[in-house]
């Protein structure tokens, strides 16, 4: 990072670059939308890789560093904070998941110009999953490999989905939490540094967190309309209905990897999928961040299934 958080940051205090190489902003059908983009080597020598951040009060790019940092070079990587978040566009509208997979289509599209038609690979973390899965069903053309670091669909008893494309929001929920005037004061309040960390730690299931990666999460939770998103994200409106027959339409090649600590250690749908022949399941000793925990080792290993038949 270029700029540490404060204990208790004022209002909008300014927001370093969450990744290095270049920042590029495009207009797109799902608002104003910003990614990082590291070069790499020559263009059409490697397949474009994607990064996607996961959705929580405090989601950005910063979430793909560890990756970022050691595939660049090596390939031309791109990391997109989505709607809502970063230096995305962070408007009051209502955010679903048709419109977080519009932006994943988007951004597709902008890569696959830049490089030549190219299919891109994609790995996407937590609840991102649940877009890029219903992207990569919607344009299977538009994706050679998919990754799904530590995905939400896969935990619960029954299999109670309900029809393709909706959403599990509660909208009287909704209407009590985004209410003026307390609306930002309710989400200045699951900010706050010290809440921040509280939930990093549950979803490390340690108490030995990323100081940078919590530094940034203060910092981009600070910013002028970063309520709106997560408040939609804590009323289920992000979450589908149909996220298992999502990965099941998957023809991809799929790397599915998850922890075994913390709050995300329910997958007891993955057995489903461990048969097929093109998915791959991995297990890290580590919560729901194994990028961050086995940094060297993942690296190794999506580079290796990147390389893979």
């Amino acid at each position: 990072m270029t700029a540490k958080s404060p204990p208790n940051p004022g209002p909008n205090p300014a927001l370093p670059p969450a990744l290095p190489g270049e920042r590029r902003e495009f207009a797109s059908a799902a608002g104003r939308l910003s990614y990082y983009a590291s070069a790499g080597p020559a263009p059409g020598s490697t397949t474009p890789v994607l990064l996607l951040h996961s959705i929580n009060a405090a989601g950005s790019a910063y979430e793909m560093r560890p990756l970022y940092e050691r595939l660049r070079g090596e390939h031309a990587v791109y990391a997109l904070d989505l709607p809502g978040f970063g230096f995305s566009e962070r408007s009051a509208r209502e955010y679903v998941p048709r419109l977080m997979t519009d932006a994943v289509h988007a951004m597709v599209a902008e890569l696959r110009k830049r490089h030549g038609g190219a299919p891109v690979d994609a790995l996407a973390l937590s609840l991102s999953c649940e877009f890029l899965a219903r992207a990569a069903v919607e344009k299977p053309a538009d994706y050679r490999r998919l990754a799904l670091v530590s995905p939400t669909g896969f935990s619960g008893g029954g299999r109670a989905e309900g029809p393709a494309g909706e959403h599990r929001g509660i909208r009287p929920l909704h209407a009590v939490l985004a209410a003026k005037p307390w609306a930002r004061a309710l989400f200045g309040g699951l900010t706050r540094p010290a809440t921040i960390r509280y939930f990093l730690q549950r979803t490390y299931g340690s108490k030995h967190v990323d100081q940078d990666l919590l530094d940034y999460d203060v910092l981009t939770t600070h910013q002028p309309g970063a309520e709106h998103a997560p408040l939609y994200f804590v009323s289920a409106f992000l979450f589908s209905k149909d996220a298992l027959r999502l990965y099941e339409q998957l023809t991809q090649p799929v790397w599915m990897t998850h922890g075994v600590r913390g709050d995300f250690v329910d997958y007891r749908h993955a057995k489903e999928f461990a048969s097929r022949p093109n998915w791959r399941i991995d297990v890290y000793d580590s919560g729901a961040l194994p990028h961050f925990e086995h940094q060297d080792e993942f690296a190794r290993a999506y580079r290796a299934f990147l390389a893979g038949p």
